[in-house]
């Protein structure tokens, strides 16, 4: 992975990726439960803040961002009626393969009971999904080992720009989540953009915070969440003083999964004039990779519209 890492800067720039843009958008705990809850079915903001156990003022705001960003739009839930609902927009229906990947990866990896016991049901065919990636181009099924990246045109440097954030770290509902646990990465930018840079190849502290562009403390408390998470595994490559490097576990490594989607869906709404900072290609048939989600037991493509919520 690490033949592709660009070089370092010396001023404090950070990378630039689609990820990082991406989770500028969706980066967030509260959004992230908020797009599960649309969905799931919810839709009015009634609905919506039972799902989510968000407070009132914080679920406002964050569907007045999503709502700004073109993921979700408002209309009357019905003809003539007062009350509105919130949909999701083409922009929003384009993270189904990224909500579809989280899914499989908390389905495997999350540790709730509850969460176990609610199912995505794919009715084209009537089983219990299994997702599977396959490739757009010659429709097989790939791993992550038959990827190859390299870096696209719009790779460089950007200075980092951050958005405030109140975050709400209880919740008061308490109805099963399907993406509750995986939220817990994705929803904290810090933790999406170190794992980013340990996919890549940057394994050392210093390089992280390069990479990432957290102050010390930040990328200390992070690094020490995930690797309680079990994401991570840290070996010394020094030991006086003791330095360490850090590296996928396998649970860390089904992460990438999300990550690419995320980082696909980032490339078509917030790439740079110049293009993709990062073009992936399916070794097996050597066309660029541009990935689905596909049913385990039909191998049909899974469309949101396919889909149903069940509990066990």
């Amino acid at each position: 992975m690490s033949e592709h890492a660009t070089a370092l800067p010396e001023e404090n720039l950070v990378r630039t990726c689609s990820i990082w843009r991406a989770l500028e958008v969706i980066g967030d705990t509260p959004v992230l439960l908020i797009l599960e809850a649309v969905w799931m079915g919810s839709s009015r903001f009634g609905q919506l803040q039972e799902s989510t156990g968000l407070f009132k003022a914080l679920l406002s705001d964050r569907l007045k961002r999503l709502v700004g960003k073109d993921i979700l739009f408002k209309r009357s839930a019905k003809a003539g009626a007062r009350s509105q609902e919130y949909v999701l927009t083409s922009k929003g229906v384009g993270l189904f393969s990224t909500v579809l990947m989280l899914y499989w990866w908390e389905r495997k990896w999350g540790d709730a009971p509850a969460r176990k016991n609610l199912l995505v049901r794919h009715d084209s065919c009537g089983a219990i999904l299994e997702p599977k990636t396959v490739c757009g181009s010659c429709g097989e099924q790939f791993e992550l080992s038959d990827i190859a990246w390299k870096p696209g045109p719009g790779i460089g440097w950007m200075a980092p720009t951050y958005s405030r954030r109140r975050n709400q770290t209880t919740f008061q509902s308490e109805r099963p989540s399907l993406l509750r646990g995986s939220v817990e990465i994705m929803g904290d930018r810090w933790s999406a953009l170190i794992m980013r840079a340990v996919f890549t190849g940057i394994r050392r502290f210093d390089d992280i915070q390069k990479d990432t562009g957290a102050v010390p403390n930040t990328l200390s408390s992070r690094l020490k969440a995930l690797l309680a998470n079990g994401v991570l595994r840290a070996e010394p490559y020094q030991h006086n003083p003791v330095r360490l490097e850090y590296f996928l576990t396998e649970k860390g490594f089904d992460y990438y999964y999300v990550v690419m989607m995320l980082m696909l869906w980032g490339d078509e709404h917030y790439a740079s004039p110049e293009g993709p900072p990062m073009l992936l290609t399916h070794r097996s048939c050597g066309n660029m990779l541009k990935p689905k989600v596909s049913c385990g037991n039909c191998r049909k493509i899974v469309k949101p519209q396919d889909v149903s919520i069940i509990n066990e």
